[in-house]
């Protein structure tokens, strides 16, 4: 299974950097989670990895820096795993074009489940991907608390790493328990935590298998 950042507000040229944040799951089908904030830089950045299909897109949150790509790849994915609070423009444009799975309750497909909608003021899922090594985690910008997500992933198995936006999460010794962290966009703390022994710097252009 390899994990591609192909939006980020740091990148790798000839990958280009913007704020927001977007990865690419490949196992035995393709997933992208979230979609960063311009259609036009996903798109550059998608086509660098020579991908432009899917599977399944997951949208983690409302906010634009992660839906506002989602013109570039709408029309190439079957499925849109969306909450079901989202307004109801942005779920009539999804589903003209694809379809539409509003997710409140945690939903399971092929290797991956979601938190499902999770938090008080921003609501938001996370993606838990299901490995021979354990769960891994990826959020989009952790809103309802990166402590609280986890602890929600740990219903579907022991977690080995984590990776996304941990906004403004400061319970650094909690991410020590773990084999893989990596702080992306929207992180407070990114510097502190790439300190730490298990965690790797995240940039549009990385990869990495699990």
């Amino acid at each position: 299974m390899k994990i591609t950042v192909v939006y980020d507000n740091e990148a790798k040229s000839p990958f280009i950097a913007d704020w927001g944040f977007s990865c690419l799951i490949e196992s035995r089908i393709r997933v992208l989670f979230d979609t960063g904030a311009s259609p036009e830089i996903l798109s550059h950045n998608l086509s660098l990895i020579g991908v432009d299909d899917f599977d399944y897109v997951v949208l983690s949150h409302e906010h634009y820096d992660h839906v506002g790509g989602l013109s570039a790849v709408i029309e190439k994915t079957s499925y849109v795993l969306a909450l079901k609070t989202f307004s109801r423009r942005l779920k009539g444009f999804i589903s003209s074009k694809a379809e539409l799975i509003e997710v409140v309750e945690p939903i399971e497909f092929e290797n991956f489940v979601t938190t499902g909608s999770l938090g008080r003021i921003v609501k938001e899922q996370s993606l838990v991907v299901k490995t021979s090594k354990g769960n891994f985690v990826i959020t989009g910008c952790s809103h309802p608390g990166l402590d609280k997500i986890l602890r929600k992933a740990e219903e579907f198995g022991d977690v080995f790493g984590v990776m996304g936006g941990f906004h403004g999460f400061s319970k650094l010794e909690i991410l020590q328990s773990y084999d893989l962290v990596i702080p992306c966009h929207c992180t407070a703390y990114k510097r502190e935590i790439l300190k730490m022994r298990n965690a790797k710097p995240c940039f549009a252009g990385c990869s990495f298998e699990l």
